[in-house]
């Protein structure tokens, strides 16, 4: 993994380099930033850098697969049925399909690492399991004489147990190890890991440069580019869920539409039959989908006030809201806003998928008519 196929963030790059350089690189990273934006795409870049320093011909081979004996590995993980009950479940039980998933590209989600794995509606967390064989593993010589990283995707998922081990072990870190972080969510963290590791914030990647990587990866014209990078908001992920045929946003955009032309028709028992179709959806994809209806709100909403660089939708997506977003105005995009927040915070708390949505579709029905 070389720095070159880190999209933009060209500020954390650099920053990251020059305390390398400058002798007082920070035994423990914490790499923040929303969803898409190469958190981990650099996380790697920057490990393999610090690895090659004691480079041959073999390092450089086990960096391009990304299977250097000195690069560690922890995530979240799930426990599988055919695991003992007393078992911790750790990421070495799911090694091969992270590295097939980090070697096929470092831009990935929680719930592409989900389908990884064959979790359906579990929780993935990092146990103390994982915490014990990190220590393990650390308290070894580097097997190349050189530094010893350990990269921990989704710190915020460990649970208490793990996370004051971790702490532990960043408090009192053996030689020449890194530990970098790489978080989403890091308020989620303890207070005491958070202030023993230097934050670095990752802003949103450059519209410029997705269009950018897009003519140059995908072969699509300036325009294009230029729509799709738009749309992203900054996110290489979002920017290849719009390339793709089957794009779940597509999909997402067609159950908003049945959602508002069964609620303006006031159908109940087709409403009924959306809302359970709605909540056979994992718990994951029924926020996404909530998220992507929050979007559609707010861009139909917008697009009354007839200012194009305003806007960020699909070609599709546009052609709908031509007879559309008359139905979202002043009296109703707050409430409508209100409502979709209640139910991705009541999905998130484990509420009856069912119950919420069909909520949701009568409550629709309400504020349609304003």
């Amino acid at each position: 993994m070389d720095f070159s196929e880190v999209i933009g963030q060209e500020e954390a790059k650099q920053r990251l380099l020059a305390m390398e350089e400058s002798g007082k690189l920070p035994h423990a990273l914490l790499l923040c930033g929303p969803e898409g934006c190469g958190k981990m795409a650099l996380a790697l870049a920057f490990a393999c850098h610090l690895l090659s320093k004691k480079s041959n011909a073999n390092v450089e081979a086990m960096l391009r697969q990304l299977a250097h004996p000195d690069l560690h590995f922890s995530f979240p993980t799930i426990k599988l049925p055919s695991m003992s009950s007393d078992h911790k479940p750790v990421s070495d039980d799911f090694a091969q399909a992270w590295h097939q998933l980090i070697l096929s590209t470092p831009y990935f989600a929680l719930d592409d690492w989900l389908a990884a794995m064959g979790a359906e509606n579990q929780q993935a967390i990092i146990t103390a399991g994982e915490s014990d064989l990190l220590i393990r593993k650390l308290s070894m010589k580097s097997s190349q004489g050189g530094y010893k990283v350990s990269v921990i995707w989704l710190p915020e998922r460990m649970n208490i147990e793990c996370a004051n081990k971790i702490l532990k072990l960043i408090e009192e870190p053996p030689s020449q190890t890194i530990f970098i972080m790489v978080s989403e969510a890091p308020d989620l963290l303890i207070e005491t890991i958070r202030s023993r590791t230097q934050r670095i914030d990752m802003k949103r990647i450059e519209t410029s440069s997705i269009a950018q990587e897009l003519i140059a990866r995908r072969a699509l014209d300036e325009a294009t580019a230029q729509r799709i990078a738009r749309l992203s908001n900054g996110s290489w992920l979002k920017a290849l869920q719009t390339l793709a045929a089957n794009s779940e946003t597509a999909d997402f955009l067609k159950d908003y539409q049945q959602l508002m032309r069964l609620a303006y028709m006031r159908d109940i028992k087709q409403l009924k039959r959306w809302s359970e179709e709605m909540a056979s959806y994992g718990r994951e994809k029924q926020k996404r989908l909530l998220t992507n209806m929050l979007r559609l709100t707010r861009e139909n909403f917008i697009y009354n006030f007839s200012i194009p660089d305003l806007n960020y939708m699909s070609v599709q997506e546009e052609e709908f809201s031509k007879k559309f977003a008359r139905f979202i105005n002043e009296d109703n995009v707050l409430a409508f806003n209100e409502l979709l927040n209640l139910c991705i915070r009541d999905i998130s708390q484990n509420a009856n998928g069912k119950m919420v949505f069909f909520d949701l579709a009568l409550k629709t029905i309400m504020l349609l008519k304003h």
